[in-house]
C-alpha cells in the first residue's frame, strides 16, 4: 500500500472544490459550476497563498517573522478577523502579485519556521445558471469545474409526488416513490431505538457538537442548547439563509416532536463556513478547525466532500483535529452508484465515513462507493464507507420553523453524528477522554453494525449502524486495538466482492487486501514486529504473504496490507486455505499507568484456491500507466458529458470498470492487475495484456520487452484508446477566478503519442480525430463516444471503418447530432497477427467504463479476447471484406504530437523516474527492473525465497519447446521512432511470419568481419615495420 503523497506533490494539484453531500430529487437541476470567465493576465493580478508554520504562535508573530525574512515587495499579509484570532495559529494567508510570485514563495519557503506554501483553494458551489456567457471557443457552453461532479445543493419542496434524481455521472434518471414519513413510527430516531436510551436518561447532555455548515438562526424553536454560533466567511452574518445547516442540526439535536433529533440535549456549536453563495476557502476551514481544537469539541459533523486527497493543508489539519480527540463524522459523497467515488475527508481512516441507505436497507443509488484510490497503482484501496445509515427522505428542521424531508449522504452523516453524540453521553463525563476517541468510537460502530445481505464491503462497509449494539460495546469497553474488516472470506459473496469473484492460484500477481488498524489505546501506536501468518492446517503453507504496514500508527489508525501469493508447489491445489494473520500493536501507557498498552490483533482469512488457469484464460490489466485526478487536470473521456471534466474514479477493474470485471469473471476469465512497469510480468503466463484508457508514457525497456513478448512469446495485446487532440485540449483551458490562474489538460482522454510509440514496432498508430456516432457490427449496436481513429495498420490485418462525425475541429461541446455536419468513414477497430502473438486495437474505452457508458461493448471485448488469447476468429470480424490488402500508412508529421507547453513529468510515473518493480509485482522481482532485465543484485534473494537468476524467467508455468524467433527489418532510414522499427508490417503478406537465424547468424557474421579487419590491420603494421628495418639493413624478410 502506498502512503499519501508528499507535500511537494500538492503544488501540482488542481483547484479543489468540496461540496455538501446533499441529494434531493424534487427541485430544479442544480450543480456545482466553475464559471469560466477568462481574464487578461496582468502583472498586478494577485493570488492568495496559505503559509504553514511548524509552530503555533499568535498571528502577529508570524506576520512580523515574514516581514523580517522577505526582502521582496509585492506581497501582503491578510488579516483574518474571526473567533480563532485570539488563539495561536500555525498558518497565515498572504496575497502575492503574479509578477514576483516565484521569488517571494522561494524566500518564504527558505525560512526555518515555514513548513510549506500552497494555494488558498476555493470550495465553491452554485446552482446551474442558464445565462449564456461570452467565451472565445466552441467550448463555451460547458460548465467547467476542476473537481468532482458535485451533488446538487437543492432543497426539497413539500409536495408528496414522485421525483427523480438526475445523475450527471451516468446520464440516467433515478426514480423512486417517496415514503410517507410524517407518522411518528417512521421517524428515523425510532428506527434506531433512540427512545430506549432516552428512557435511561441518555440524551446527549454535556456533549460539544461542532456543525460545519451554513450556520443556524438564533432562537430557533427546535433547539434548546445552541451554545455558540461563529462565522468564518467574508459575510457579516451568523444566520443560515440556505437551510442546510439548520436541517443537519435538527437531525442531530432537534427537540421538535414531529422531527426529533437523536441527542436533544447536545450542546450545538454552529460553524458557518459557507457563504450564502455556497463558497468557502481552505483558510476558512483551517481557522475553524483550529478553533474547534482550542475549544475542545467532542464531535464534529462535516457534510462536505471532494476528490482531492492531495490538499495537504486540509488533510493534515483533519489529522491534527482527530489527534486532539475530536470524533469527526463525514458524508462519503453522492456520486453513486459509481465505484471509486469516495469523497475526502470521509475517505480518511481517522474519519467515520458514512454512506446512505433507504428504508428497505438497500444502498441508496446516490451513495458513493469505495474503494479509496489514494493507494493506486502500487497498492489497493481501503474499505469505505465505514458504516451506512438511513439517508433518504429523512425528517429535519426547516430554516425557521416546521419540518421537511431531505435525501443524501449529508443527511446520513448527521444521523450517525447524532448516534455518536448519544453514545458519548453514555460514558460518564469524568471518564470520557480516557475511553472515547475516534478509534474506539469507530470500533463500537463497525463492530456493532448490522451487515446487510445484498451489498458488498465497498458499498456498505461494516453495515447499517446499530445504536443499541454499539451502546453495549461501549458500556463495557476497554482500550484495545483491532483490525477492520476483521475477516476476509473468499467464500462470502457478495459481501467480499471482488475477492469472492476470483480465487487465488499459483503464478498470479499478488492479490492485495488493505485493512485498517484501529488503535483505541492511544493516539499513537507502534507495530514493532512484522505481522505473522498462522495457517490452520498444512495446506495453509502454500500461501505466502508479504506485509506492508504502518510501523507508526497515527492518529489513531494505520494500515495493514496483505500481498498474497500461492507458491508454485500449489499449482494444482484445489481447496480452501484458512488461518489468522496476527499483528501486535503497542501504545504508551495512559496517564496514571506504568505498563505499555498492547493488543494482539487478529485478521481471519478464508481463501479459495484453484489450480492455475490455462494461459488463454488469464488477462493482465495495466494499472501502472493510468494517471488520475488528483494531482493533474486529467480530462474526461467522453466529451458528451458536460458537467464532469475530470477523470478521477481510479480507472481500476474494481472501481469504474467493475461491471467489465464482473462480465469477464462470468465469462471464465481471470483478471490480474499490474501496478508496475511492463517489465515486471512474465508474458508466458498470460493470454492477453489489456491496455485501457492509459495516460502515461512508457520506458524504452517496456517498449522493447512488449515487442519480444508478442513476437516471440505469443502474448496477445488489446488496446482501448481514447481521444487526443491538442487543439481541443487548448480550447478546454479555462481561467479560474478564485486562484486567478489558467488550468489546462495535461493530456487527452488517453496519451495517444505514447501509445503510438508502444505500437510502432507493429506498424499501428492512432490519430487525433474525435469521433462520435452510432454503429452496428455483428448485429450489435454500439455508441462511439469521443473516440479516436486508426491512422496506421499493417497489410494482412482486418480493419473496420464506420461513418462518424469528427468533432476535433468543432469544440468539445458541439452537439454531435447537429444537422449539416458530414459523416466520413473512419477506421476504429483492427485485428492483426504479429509473430507468435495477436493484437487488437479500438479507439474508444467509454463502452467499458461505467462512468459515462451509453451502451456497453462487452460482446466486442469477448470476441477480441477470443482472438488475442485463443486465436479464435469471428467470421464477421474477420471477413474478407475488411482484410487489408495494403497497409494504412501516413507520414510521421500527420501523427498526433505531444504537448510542449505542459510539464508532464510532474504527473508521470515514467518521465524522470526509475524503472522499478514495486510490491504489487511477483515477489521475486520486487525491487528489480523486472524479468530478463539487467538488475541490481543478480541472484537476489528475498527473505523466505530461493535465490534466483534475474536474467532468466523465474516463474514459468509451462515450458516452450522449439521456440521461434521473429525479427523485423528497417523500412527506410531517418525515420522517427514510429518507423525505426522494421518494415515487416508494411509488406503485402503478414500471415506467414518470417523466420531468421538471429541467434547465431548475425553474431557469426560480426565475429568473422571483426577477425578479417583485425588481420588486415596486422598485415599493414607488419609491412610498415619491415620498411623501417629495411632502410637500415637493406634486407626484407619473407612474409
Amino acid at each position: 500500500m502506498i502512503k499519501p503523497q508528499s507535500s511537494a506533490s500538492f503544488l501540482f494539484s488542481l483547484l479543489i472544490l468540496f461540496s455538501f453531500s446533499l441529494h434531493s430529487p424534487f427541485l430544479d437541476d442544480g450543480t456545482l459550476t466553475l464559471i469560466d470567465r477568462p481574464q487578461p493576465e496582468s502583472s498586478n493580478s494577485r493570488r492568495n497563498y496559505i503559509v504553514r508554520f511548524f509552530d503555533y504562535k499568535d498571528a502577529k508573530s508570524h506576520r512580523n517573522y515574514l516581514r523580517r525574512g522577505i526582502k521582496f515587495d509585492g506581497w501582503d499579509w491578510i488579516e483574518r478577523q474571526n473567533p480563532a484570532a485570539k488563539f495561536p495559529t500555525d498558518f497565515g494567508v498572504v496575497s502575492i502579485e503574479e509578477s514576483v510570485k516565484m521569488a517571494v514563495i522561494g524566500e518564504i519557503e527558505s525560512l526555518n519556521r515555514v513548513k510549506d506554501v500552497s494555494v488558498d483553494f476555493s470550495y465553491s458551489r452554485s446552482l446551474l445558471e442558464e445565462e449564456k456567457l461570452e467565451r472565445d471557443s466552441d467550448f463555451c457552453d460547458v460548465k467547467k469545474r476542476p473537481g468532482k461532479i458535485f451533488t446538487k445543493m437543492s432543497f426539497e419542496a413539500d409536495d408528496e409526488g414522485a421525483g427523480g434524481h438526475w445523475s450527471s455521472l451516468s446520464n440516467q434518471t433515478i426514480n423512486w416513490q417517496r415514503r410517507h414519513l410524517l407518522e411518528k413510527s417512521s421517524q428515523v430516531t425510532s428506527l434506531f431505538g433512540s427512545d430506549s436510551l432516552w428512557s435511561k436518561g441518555y440524551t446527549g447532555a454535556k456533549v460539544k457538537m461542532a456543525i460545519f455548515d451554513t450556520g443556524i438562526r438564533a432562537n430557533h424553536p427546535h433547539f434548546r442548547n445552541i451554545k455558540e454560533r461563529t462565522n468564518w466567511t467574508n459575510e457579516n452574518t451568523l444566520n443560515d439563509n440556505l437551510g442546510h445547516g439548520t436541517f443537519v442540526a435538527g437531525v442531530i439535536a432537534g427537540q421538535e416532536s414531529e422531527c426529533p433529533g437523536f441527542a436533544p440535549d447536545t450542546e450545538i456549536y454552529a460553524f458557518r463556513v459557507f457563504t450564502d453563495a455556497q463558497v468557502s476557502y481552505t483558510s476558512w476551514f483551517l481557522d475553524a478547525f483550529n478553533y474547534a481544537i482550542a475549544t475542545n469539541m467532542d464531535v464534529l459533523n462535516l457534510s462536505i466532500g471532494g476528490p482531492d486527497h492531495l490538499d495537504l493543508p486540509f488533510v493534515e489539519k483533519v489529522w491534527e483535529l482527530t489527534a486532539n480527540n475530536i470524533i469527526m463524522v463525514s458524508a462519503i459523497g453522492n456520486d453513486g452508484p459509481l465505484y471509486g467515488t469516495l469523497n475526502n475527508p470521509a475517505d480518511q481512516s481517522d474519519v467515520i465515513g458514512v454512506g446512505g441507505i433507504d428504508y428497505t436497507d438497500h444502498i441508496a443509488s446516490f451513495s458513493s462507493r469505495g474503494m479509496s484510490t489514494w493507494e493506486i497503482p502500487h497498492g489497493y484501496g481501503r474499505v469505505k464507507p465505514d458504516v451506512v445509515a438511513y439517508g433518504r427522505d429523512i425528517l429535519g428542521s426547516k430554516i425557521s420553523t416546521g419540518c421537511k424531508t431531505l435525501s443524501g449522504t449529508s443527511v446520513a452523516s448527521p444521523v450517525v453524528a447524532g448516534v455518536v453524540c448519544l453514545l458519548v453521553s453514555v460514558i460518564p463525563e469524568s471518564n470520557r477522554k480516557r475511553i472515547l476517541n475516534p478509534a474506539s468510537m469507530k470500533q463500537a460502530l463497525v463492530e456493532g453494525a448490522a451487515r446487510l445481505s445484498g451489498p458488498n464491503m465497498f458499498e456498505q462497509g461494516a453495515g447499517r449502524v446499530d445504536l443499541l449494539e454499539s451502546y453495549e460495546i461501549l458500556k463495557n469497553y476497554r482500550p484495545r486495538a483491532s483490525i477492520f474488516p476483521s475477516v476476509l472470506d473468499f467464500m462470502d459473496c457478495p459481501y467480499s466482492w471482488p475477492f469472492c469473484r476470483q480465487p487465488l492460484y499459483a503464478g498470479a500477481m499478488p492479490v492485495i487486501f488493505n485493512a485498517t488498524i484501529l488503535n483505541g489505546m492511544g493516539v499513537i501506536g507502534y507495530v514493532n514486529e512484522s505481522p505473522n501468518w498462522h495457517p490452520f492446517n498444512e495446506e495453509g503453507n502454500l500461501l505466502s504473504i508479504h506485509f506492508t504496514y504502518s510501523e507508526v500508527i497515527w492518529p489513531w489508525t494505520g494500515y495493514l496490507a496483505l500481498h498474497m501469493q500461492i507458491k508454485e508447489e500449489g499449482a494444482q491445489f484445489l481447496g480452501v486455505i484458512e488461518g489468522n494473520v496476527t499483528v501486535k500493536v503497542s501504545s504508551p501507557p495512559s496517564k496514571g499507568e506504568k505498563i505499555v498498552r498492547t493488543t494482539m490483533c487478529v485478521l481471519r482469512l478464508r481463501l479459495k484456491v484453484v489450480p492455475t488457469p490455462a494461459r488463454n484464460k488469464r488477462i493482465l490489466w495495466d494499472q501502472f500507466h493510468n494517471i488520475k485526478y488528483p494531482p493533474g487536470y486529467i480530462p474526461r473521456d467522453s466529451l458528451d458529458v458536460r458537467n464532469d471534466i475530470l477523470d478521477w474514479h481510479g480507472d481500476h477493474p474494481h472501481t469504474n470498470f467493475h461491471t467489465m470485471f464482473n462480465m469477464l469473471s462470468d465469462a471464465g476469465y481471470y483478471v490480474e492487475t499490474l501496478g508496475s512497469p511492463l517489465t515486471c510480468f512474465d508474458a508466458r503466463h498470460y493470454g492477453t495484456l489489456l491496455l485501457v484508457d492509459l495516460e502515461d508514457e512508457y520506458f524504452e525497456e517496456e517498449i522493447n520487452k512488449l515487442r519480444e513478448d508478442i513476437l516471440n512469446t505469443g502474448l496477445g495485446l488489446v488496446v482501448f484508446a481514447e481521444w487526443y487532440n491538442v487543439e481541443t485540449m487548448v480550447k478546454m483551458r479555462f481561467f479560474d477566478d478564485n486562484t486567478r490562474s489558467w488550468w489546462t489538460p495535461v493530456t487527452g482522454g488517453a496519451n495517444v503519442p505514447a501509445l503510438n510509440d508502444l505500437l510502432a514496432p507493429f506498424g499501428i498508430a492512432f490519430g487525433d480525430k474525435i469521433l462520435n456516432g452510432d454503429f452496428t457490427i455483428n448485429g450489435e449496436q454500439s455508441r462511439y463516444a469521443s473516440g479516436t481513429n486508426i491512422l496506421r495498420f499493417p497489410a494482412g490485418g482486418y480493419v473496420h471503418s464506420f461513418p462518424f462525425l469528427d468533432r476535433s475541429d468543432r469544440g468539445a461541446t458541439q452537439n454531435v447530432l447537429s444537422s449539416g455536419l458530414t459523416k466520413e468513414n473512419s477506421p476504429i477497430l483492427g485485428f492483426v497477427e504479429a509473430g507468435e502473438g495477436r493484437i487488437s486495437v479500438y479507439g474508444d474505452s467509454n463502452c467499458l467504463d461505467s462512468s459515462h457508458m451509453v451502451t456497453n461493448c462487452f460482446w466486442l471485448l469477448k470476441k477480441i479476447l477470443e482472438f488475442t488469447s485463443g486465436n479464435t476468429k469471428d467470421p464477421v470480424l474477420f471477413s474478407d471484406s475488411v482484410r487489408q490488402g495494403e497497409s494504412l500508412y501516413v507520414d510521421d508529421k500527420q501523427l498526433p504530437c505531444r504537448r510542449t507547453d505542459v510539464n508532464f513529468s510532474a504527473y508521470s510515473a515514467v518521465m524522470g523516474k526509475e524503472l522499478m518493480c514495486r510490491t504489487d509485482s511477483r515477489f521475486e522481482v520486487v525491487g528489480t527492473k523486472g524479468y530478463n532485465m539487467q538488475v541490481r543484485g543478480r541472484n537476489r534473494k528475498l527473505p523466505g525465497y530461493h535465490a534466483i537468476d534475474m536474467g532468466k524467467s523465474s516463474n514459468s508455468s509451462s515450458e516452450v519447446s522449439d521456440p521461434k524467433v521473429y525479427s523485423t527489418s528497417p523500412q527506410k532510414p531517418g525515420d522517427s521512432l514510429s518507423n525505426k522499427y522494421f518494415g515487416l508490417f508494411y509488406t503485402d503478406e503478414l500471415d506467414m511470419p518470417v523466420l531468421v537465424a538471429s541467434h547465431w547468424l548475425v553474431p557469426a557474421i560480426i565475429a568473422i568481419s571483426g577477425f578479417l579487419l583485425f588481420l588486415s590491420f596486422w598485415r599493414i603494421r607488419q609491412k610498415r615495420r619491415r620498411r623501417r628495418k629495411g632502410s637500415s639493413s637493406g634486407r626484407y624478410p619473407n612474409v
